[in-house]
C-alpha cells in the first residue's frame, strides 16, 4: 500500500513537474525574430520599398484610359417643339511613351531605391542581433551584480556574527563589530539596487522577445583570445568595412539617387514624344446646336510631341535645388565613411584590449582569492583584523564582478566590430553563443 502511494506521488510529480529551461543567446534571438515589433516594422518597410521598382517601370509601359459619359439634353429650337435627346459615348485612349527622359531617370532611381532598401533591411537585421545581444548581456551582467551582492552579504554576515562573538568574549573591540555592521548594511542596499537593475534589464529584454526571461545561459568558462577574428589587423578591418558596411551602402545609394534627381530636373527641359491611339464612339453629338443629335465614331493613331517652353523659371530652380541636395548627400557620404572607420578602430581596440583586460582580471581574481585566504588565516592567528578581512572580501568580489562584465563587454565588442565590417549574421551570433 505504501509503495502504491509512493508510485502515485511519483507519477503525479512527473506529470505536473515543469523543468526550468535556460534559454541561450540563439534561442533568445530566434524569439526576437518572431516577436520584435521594430524588426517587423523594418520588414514591412522593406516589402513596401520593393514596389518602387514596379512603379518606376510602369512609367515606361502603355497607359490605357476609358472615359464614359451619359447625359440627357432638353433642346428648344425655332424649328419645332422642344425635344429631349439622350447623348452618351465612350472614349478609349492608349498612350505609349516613346521619349520621356524624366521617366527613364525615375525608373533608374527606383532601382537604386530598391537596392538602398535591401541594405536598410540588412541593417535592421544586424541591429536586431545587436539589440538582442546587448539586452541579453545586460541581464547576465545584472545577474552577476546580484550574485556578488548575495555572496558578499553572506560572507560579511559571517564576519559580523564572528565579530559580535569576539566582542562578547572580550577578544575584540566594538570597532570591529561596527565596521562589519556598516559593511553589512551597505551590502544590503547594494543588493536591493542590483535586484532592481536586474528587473529593469529583464523588462528591456521582454520588450524585444515579448515574454519575461526567467533563466538565461551565462558564461561557464571565461576564455578570450584573438584567434576567432577573421582579420588580423585593424587596417584590414577598416578596408573590409569600406567595401561591405551597409550604412555606407545606404548613404552611397542616397548620393546616387540625388545625382539622378539632378538629371530628372534637367529632363524637364526636354521634349516628350508619345504614341497615342484613340477610339471614340459618341451618340447624340451636336444636339444643343441643331436639335438633332448625330452618332459619330472616330479612330485615330499618331505621335504627340510636347515641347516645354517656359515654366516661370521653375525648372531652373529645381535644378539648383537638386544640385545642392546632391552636394549634401556627397558630404554625408564622406562623413559616414569617416565615422565608420572610426567605429571600426574603436571596436577593434575594445576587442584586443578586452582580451588583455580579461587575462589580467583572471589573474587578479586568483590573486584576490589568495589574499583573502591568507587574510582570514592571519586574522585567526591574530596578525590581521576584521577590517582587513572585509577589505579582502570586497576586493575579491569586485574582481569577480569585473571579470564577468569585462567578458560580456568583450563579446559585445566582437559583435559590433563584425557589424561595422558588414559581416554580422546568424553564424557570427552562433559563435558568440557557443562561447557562453
Amino acid at each position: 500500500m505504501r509503495f502504491l502511494q509512493y508510485f502515485c506521488t511519483l507519477m503525479i510529480g512527473m506529470v505536473f513537474h515543469v523543468p526550468l529551461y535556460a534559454a541561450d543567446l540563439m534561442d533568445t534571438y530566434r524569439e526576437a525574430l518572431e516577436q520584435d515589433a521594430q524588426y517587423k516594422s523594418a520588414r514591412a518597410e522593406y516589402l513596401a520599398a520593393q514596389e518602387k521598382l514596379h512603379q518606376g517601370r510602369s512609367l515606361l509601359l502603355p497607359n490605357v484610359t476609358l472615359n464614359v459619359r451619359a447625359e440627357s439634353q432638353r433642346v428648344n429650337t425655332d424649328f419645332g417643339p422642344s425635344r429631349t435627346i439622350d447623348a452618351h459615348g465612350k472614349i478609349i485612349t492608349a498612350t505609349q511613351p516613346l521619349i520621356r527622359v524624366e521617366n527613364i531617370v525615375i525608373y533608374a532611381q527606383s532601382k537604386t531605391e530598391v537596392a538602398q532598401a535591401d541594405s536598410q533591411f540588412v541593417i535592421a537585421a544586424q541591429d536586431l542581433i545587436l539589440r538582442v545581444a546587448q539586452a541579453y548581456f545586460d541581464v547576465l551582467s545584472a545577474q552577476v551584480d546580484v550574485e556578488v551582492a548575495e555572496s558578499q552579504k553572506k560572507a560579511i554576515l559571517k564576519q559580523l556574527e564572528q565579530a559580535k562573538r569576539n566582542f562578547e568574549v572580550g577578544v575584540s573591540t566594538i570597532v570591529d563589530t561596527n565596521e562589519a555592521q556598516a559593511r553589512f548594511d551597505l551590502t544590503i542596499s547594494q543588493e536591493i539596487a542590483a535586484r532592481n537593475a536586474l528587473e529593469i534589464s529583464k523588462r528591456a529584454l521582454q520588450g524585444i522577445i515579448d515574454r519575461f526571461p526567467e533563466h538565461l545561459v551565462g558564461a561557464k568558462e571565461i576564455t578570450a583570445d584573438l584567434s576567432g577574428l577573421q582579420y588580423a589587423s585593424m587596417e584590414e578591418w577598416v578596408q573590409v568595412a569600406e567595401e561591405k558596411n551597409f550604412t555606407l551602402k545606404v548613404q552611397q545609394a542616397a548620393y546616387d539617387i540625388a545625382t539622378k534627381e539632378v538629371k530628372k530636373a534637367w529632363a524637364r527641359h526636354y521634349p516628350t514624344v508619345d504614341l497615342v491611339a484613340r477610339y471614340s464612339d459618341q451618340e447624340g453629338v451636336g444636339a444643343a446646336f441643331t436639335g438633332i443629335g448625330r452618332d459619330i465614331t472616330t479612330k485615330s493613331i499618331g505621335i504627340e510631341i510636347n515641347v516645354p517652353l517656359f515654366e516661370g523659371f521653375g525648372t531652373q530652380s529645381r535644378i539648383r535645388e537638386a544640385l545642392a541636395s546632391r552636394d549634401r548627400a556627397l558630404h554625408d557620404l564622406e562623413s559616414t565613411r569617416r565615422n565608420n572607420a572610426l567605429q571600426v578602430r574603436q571596436h577593434y581596440l575594445n576587442v584586443t584590449n578586452g582580451v588583455a583586460q580579461i587575462n589580467a582580471l583572471k589573474q587578479a581574481l586568483v590573486s584576490s582569492q589568495s589574499q583573502l585566504d591568507s587574510t582570514i588565516l592571519g586574522m585567526e592567528v591574530g596578525v590581521r583584523t576584521e577590517v582587513d578581512v572585509l577589505n579582502a572580501q570586497q576586493q575579491f568580489y569586485s574582481a569577480r564582478r569585473d571579470l564577468d562584465k569585462a567578458y560580456y563587454n568583450y563579446l559585445m565588442s566582437r559583435l559590433r566590430l563584425t557589424a561595422e565590417a558588414g559581416e554580422l549574421d546568424e553564424d557570427t551570433l552562433q559563435q558568440i553563443s557557443n562561447m557562453l
